[in-house]
């Protein structure tokens, strides 16, 4: 198990949203507020980890024929946990976030763990893999937020920032830091579908020149070495 391997291939080269394309629904639905994103990232690691260690611990006794829909309920059940526990403890949050917290369910990212990792490593494997695919997820929705919040609205850290007094909120009230004017200055349509768009096909553009980049650099080395 090559830990420092994992996170490389869950943050950049392997990130599951700039390099595997998966999840772009709820990826451009709710990264509106700082708040929305690292709540929805947070859910996402947990649930992508809990899975991924069930079905590792389980892999030997899951026929094949049947085992993407016992992957499917073994994610429906940690997804309804995770949905509860925030209707139950974070109640702003599962407001904010509505439907896309059942419908991980069907979240390509955790299903395709599980089929391609998951249920062939072992189980401290599989859950290093979880948390780093799951923090490449919540960086991008976290960097998402970020740039869509700023150019929309001026601000930074709506919902889970008190401006006031710099302090975290948990009930998604926090004012965040108004850098400047939304309603003046501010481009409204980032904080549209089209500013979700947008800022994700730029953050893939970017992904892939950095990529290619390092893949033409490893090669120019390769041929000064074979010289």
């Amino acid at each position: 198990m090559n830990i420092k391997q994992q996170f490389k291939e869950g943050l950049i080269t392997n990130n599951p949203v700039l390099v595997q394309l998966l999840g772009m629904c709820s990826t451009m639905a709710i990264t509106t507020s700082l708040f929305n994103g690292v709540g929805m990232g947070l859910s996402v690691i947990i649930i992508l980890t809990c899975c991924n260690i069930a079905v590792s611990a389980c892999r030997k006794f899951i026929p094949g024929e049947i085992r993407l829909a016992i992957f499917v309920v073994l994610i429906a059940g940690f997804v309804t946990i995770v949905d509860l526990l925030l209707k139950a403890f974070v109640p702003a949050l599962s407001d904010a976030l509505g439907v896309f917290i059942p419908l991980i369910v069907v979240n390509c990212i955790i299903i395709g763990r599980a089929e391609a990792f998951a249920a062939k490593s072992s189980v401290a494997a599989s859950a290093v893999d979880g948390i780093a695919q799951g923090l490449g997820y919540t960086l991008v929705l976290s960097a998402m937020c970020i740039v869509r919040e700023f150019l929309g609205s001026g601000s930074f850290g709506g919902g889970l920032l008190n401006g006031a007094n710099s302090f975290l909120t948990m009930d998604g009230s926090g004012a965040g830091f108004q850098i400047f004017n939304g309603e003046t200055y501010g481009c409204l349509f980032m904080i549209l579908p089209l500013g979700g768009f947008l800022t994700l096909g730029c953050l893939i553009a970017l992904m892939q020149y950095v990529l290619r980049r390092s893949a033409e650099k490893k090669e120019l080395k390769e041929k000064e070495a074979a010289e």
